[in-house]
């Protein structure tokens, strides 16, 4: 089975497993095609982290966002009176793009059918041209008068819904990467732009280094299994922090119960109530999550009333995909631009923006997440997947958007392992995040005193959540706020067989969850 944002990429992920291909093949060819289709979420110039669940064998995590250029100088930036990263337009948010090497790490280890194979439907995504998502047809006018913004302009108009979109700049690069791996993205056509473009930002050297590393995975039990994510710099830890303080209080049966929400809320923030200090390359994972650390957290919830936090003094544009393989291999994916298109920057002649995951450095002299040549920025993302205490697989899930994917992955994952609901209840169920009063989607812990709890029209839980001191956020459902997630889930049929069961987030709109 195959769940991802795009049925295109859906598609060509399930190519791969109708072809003899695994879990892994299936997950880069619809990775692949999603650069193609869905660049205002993700694609070449973005990062990537992935989880592998291999039967037999603990899930390995694959680390593949970029580092910063040589060039980096946080000093030179505060010298300029900036006190944080700039969000668009400025290229020094934007580390070395992991994506391409995160997918030749995981084909190096895990593929079973040539990289020619599973590239091969994104060249012709690239090369014949697809058409235009609803969303990308909404949000292309958003990078109308970007240089280099070719593969997105009709007639002299940004791409409406439906127009044909053809990106032969992308065809060609994939077509690199066949021919010479990653130095044929790295150190060729985009490498060299790249340098050009940075005017000493980056080396390359810079581009000769891996962006991948294969980095031992955070887990932590709760409701009765094991729970799994990439470590730091990704902030997945707050997804299992949040799942084992829920694990020991009361939750309601009832999901509609405002305080089934309430608690699920208290639990997302007292698992983040030092983010700002904790996340950063190199943290400890494992140390974040243990229940000695987490116990006081739990203690600090009133079902009653609303947390204050006052932390430690601290300083869309994702995809997330899941596949899983006749065998039980499971593969939770997420690439990112980090917002829509990134930073608003296109390389020349390739068409690729780059994204701006830079945007979690901390411009703080000695911070632990100051912006330092080859060091990674804290990133939001954060896949996550399940095994059984026997260490079967038993769902790959995540999601985008920004600060709120562990809030939405702790929702999903305490509908499914403590209220027992299907995929398809679990992903059109309404969702709650945390947020700041006119928020980017990537500041919420900047200032947790003045947290806002946004929530989907028809949940039924604002009032409950208002009376416990929440300040309330009541939007439609649907909105990108909410994330755009999947989820596999292994159902054992209790005759030692088992099936598949998955949900493409219906707030995609173009989604699909299809399977072999």
């Amino acid at each position: 089975m195959v769940c991802t944002v795009d049925h295109l990429a859906s598609g060509a992920g399930l190519r791969m497993l109708s072809n003899g291909g695994n879990a892994v093949d299936a997950a880069i060819a619809a990775s692949a095609a999603l650069a193609v289709t869905t660049q205002h979420m993700c694609g070449m110039g973005g990062d990537l982290w992935a989880i592998v669940h291999e039967p037999g064998t603990s899930p390995a995590a694959l680390n593949a966002s970029g580092r910063a250029g040589s060039g980096s100088d946080a000093a030179a930036m505060r010298s300029e009176g900036l006190t944080m990263m700039p969000f668009r337009g400025d290229l020094r948010a934007v580390p070395v793009p992991g994506c391409v090497d995160g997918w030749t790490a995981l084909h190096d280890r895990y593929g079973s059918l040539p990289l020619e194979e599973l590239l091969a439907p994104a060249v012709e995504l690239a090369e014949l041209g697809f058409p235009a998502s609803p969303m990308l047809g909404a949000i292309s006018r958003l990078v109308g008068d970007v240089e280099g913004n070719d593969d997105y302009v009709v007639d002299g108009k940004p791409v409406a819904n439906g127009q044909m979109v053809r990106r032969p700049g992308i065809a060609r690069s994939l077509r690199a990467i066949v021919a010479g791996g990653r130095s044929g993205w790295y150190e060729g056509e985009f490498g060299a732009a790249l340098i050009e473009l940075g005017k000493g930002l980056y080396s390359s050297a810079d581009l000769a280094r891996s962006q991948a590393d294969w980095v031992e995975p955070t887990s932590a039990d709760a409701w009765g299994h094991r729970l799994w994510t990439v470590p730091p710099n990704s902030q997945g830890y707050l997804s299992l922090a949040g799942a084992v303080i829920a694990d020991g209080l009361d939750l309601p049966e009832d999901p509609d119960d405002p305080l089934w929400a309430h608690l699920l809320i208290e639990a997302a923030k007292q698992a983040g109530f030092d983010r700002a200090g904790s996340l950063f390359e190199g943290a400890d994972g494992q140390a974040l999550v243990a229940e000695s650390r987490l116990a006081a957290r739990r203690a600090a919830i009133d079902p009653n009333v609303a947390s204050s936090l006052r932390p430690p003094a601290a300083a869309g544009g994702t995809i997330y995909l899941c596949t899983t393989d006749r065998n039980r291999m499971g593969v939770s994916l997420i690439q990112s631009n980090a917002a829509d298109f990134g930073a608003h920057i296109a390389v020349p002649g390739i068409g690729v923006f780059l994204h701006n995951r830079g945007i979690g450095f901390s411009l703080e002299q000695g911070h632990p997440a100051e912006l330092a040549p080859g060091r990674r920025p804290p990133s939001t993302l954060a896949p996550a997947l399940v095994t059984t205490t026997e260490g079967d697989l038993r769902s790959v899930l995540g999601t985008m958007g920004g600060d709120g994917q562990p809030q939405v992955v702790l929702q999903m994952m305490a509908r499914m392992l403590q209220l027992g609901q299907s995929p398809g209840t679990n992903l059109s169920s309404p969702r709650f995040t945390l947020t700041q009063p006119d928020a980017v989607g990537f500041d919420t812990w900047s200032k947790p005193d003045q947290m806002t709890v946004a929530i989907e029209a028809g949940s039924g839980w604002a009032s409950g959540l208002a009376d416990r001191g929440h300040r309330v956020n009541e939007t439609a459902y649907g909105l990108s706020l909410y994330g755009h997630a999947h989820a596999i889930e292994v159902v054992n049929n209790g005759d030692g067989t088992s099936h598949l069961a998955g949900v493409a987030d219906p707030r995609a709109l173009v989604g699909a969850a299809i399977g072999h």
